[in-house]
């Protein structure tokens, strides 16, 4: 007998039909899954570079005033690009600086004087007059009006004088409480009249110079008299000695003088009364 072999079996058209379909839907599925892959790793790249580049460089432009604060108001954002060549170079002044225009630094030590003289009296220049005036005619513009708001000394010694206060303040918690100061030619006339031998002759008193003021009788005893003593001479200021006990003048506790202004004047040192 011979052998046969077995025919194949006829490919029906149902069977064409549905290997045709099964290689349609397999062949697009695998490209399918190679796009998603790749999306996924591109994915992760782009985190990797806002994460490593334009978040840096944005916190830089927003910290230098550049151009992320600019873009925000048109509502757009800067590429990477744009804003890595909108930073400002490090070797640069930033424009908000140069705007200013130069800094000018000033002297310490005499912006400093000039600050305690503003501040304690306001106006008052505290320079000592370069002309020698007539004893109860000062200028105004040789006075100062001190924290009581109106007796007056030559302005050197009301800076002086300020200083003291300040510091008298401090301990006590209260202004010095003065009772008089510079006294023109007919103030002193008056004074004189009033006081008697208690008063220098008009034209002679160191009143009349802007160089004495008198204290209340409220600094002249006890402690504030005792600070005073110690505290005054550091200043300038003193109770001179024709006032003091034994002094060639009346007692006049409340009397105090500018002693070096007064001796440079040569004027009137107190053989009587000054008042």
């Amino acid at each position: 007998m011979g052998s046969h072999r077995a025919a194949a079996a006829p490919v029906t058209r149902r069977q064409a039909r549905q290997d045709s379909t099964s290689a349609a839907t397999t062949a697009p599925f695998g490209a399918h899954q190679k796009r998603v892959r790749a999306v996924g790793r591109v994915g992760v790249l782009s985190a990797l570079v806002a994460a490593t580049v334009v978040v840096p460089v944005s916190q830089q432009a927003l910290a230098n005033g550049g151009v992320l604060t600019q873009l925000a108001s048109s509502g757009t954002l800067p590429s990477t690009v744009s804003a890595l060549v909108s930073l400002p170079s490090s070797g640069q002044v930033p424009a908000s600086l140069t705007a200013a225009g130069p800094v000018v630094l000033r002297n310490p030590d005499t912006a400093s004087r000039s600050l305690d003289r503003d501040t304690l009296l306001p106006g008052c220049s505290g320079l000592t007059p370069t002309g020698r005036e007539e004893n109860g005619q000062l200028p105004a513009s040789d006075l100062c009006t001190l924290w009581d708001g109106h007796t007056q000394a030559r302005s050197d010694y009301a800076v002086a004088l300020a200083q003291l206060n300040q510091a008298f303040v401090a301990q006590f918690g209260a202004d010095l409480c003065l009772s008089s100061g510079y006294r023109t030619l007919a103030q002193q006339r008056a004074v004189k009249a009033q006081k008697g031998g208690l008063a220098a002759t008009p034209g002679k008193s160191n009143h009349g110079l802007g160089l004495a003021v008198d204290f209340c009788t409220s600094e002249t005893s006890g402690a504030r008299w005792t600070w005073l003593n110690a505290n005054g001479p550091t200043y300038g200021i003193a109770n001179p000695d024709w006032a003091r006990p034994g002094g060639s003048g009346p007692y006049e506790r409340w009397h105090w003088e500018f002693t070096s202004e007064v001796a440079a004047d040569n004027s009137y040192t107190g053989s009587t009364a000054d008042g």
